[in-house]
């Protein structure tokens, strides 16, 4: 139970620490087009990130995938990028976008996923079993973002309940910033 408590943590650390910024803007970029009123969406978009993270984590835990640090770390805010791009270009088209986002988060969760690969292949191996550590880190990953979602969703109703923020404006504001800073973190990243 304390392994899984220890995992818990690192999951729920991994996601809400200030050192997390490149994931709290995916996961902004990833709802940005979404409301309050898609709640269901919103957790089945962010279930399928973490289901795609934890599938990384445990083929990278297992060593059956590697990919060199410096690339994983220039992929990820590359996917951020591209979420907010898509956000930006198919602002008027949310059916479209909700057809491909579950994909994209099950996909880029795969290439996030790597970024924590490294240090979990270290903390975990000395384990006899993955399950209990990955289990817990994922709970903890997965109760972290839910925290995160439920912050923007509040942000997002007040914005166009008290602000009369027009939804359009909403999205193409939260994804350009999300598009800028990742943007600006993929061009420092690049592994040449």
């Amino acid at each position: 139970m304390q392994d899984f408590l220890f995992y818990l943590k690192l999951g729920w650390e991994h996601i809400i620490s200030l050192d997390a910024l490149d994931h709290q803007l995916f996961v902004l970029a990833l709802i940005a087009v979404y409301s309050y009123k898609d709640l269901k969406k919103i957790l089945i978009l962010v279930t399928a990130f973490t289901i795609g993270h934890s599938i990384t984590l445990a083929l990278s835990i297992l060593d059956i995938v590697r990919v060199p640090s410096n690339w994983v770390e220039f992929l990820i805010p590359l996917t951020i990028v591209l979420t907010a791009l898509g956000n930006i270009i198919m602002k008027n088209k949310k059916q479209a976008l909700d057809k491909t986002n579950y994909y994209l988060a099950l996909f880029f969760g795969l290439i996030h996923g790597m970024g924590f690969a490294n240090t979990a292949r270290v903390m975990i191996a000395k384990s006899q079993s993955i399950a209990i550590p990955l289990l817990g880190f994922n709970i903890g990953l997965e109760v972290g973002q839910i925290v995160i979602v439920c912050a923007i969703l509040i942000l997002l109703f007040i914005a166009l309940t008290l602000f009369k923020i027009n939804r359009k404006d909403w999205i193409l504001f939260i994804s350009s910033g999300v598009f800028a800073l990742a943007l600006k973190m993929t061009i420092e990243r690049i592994p040449f």
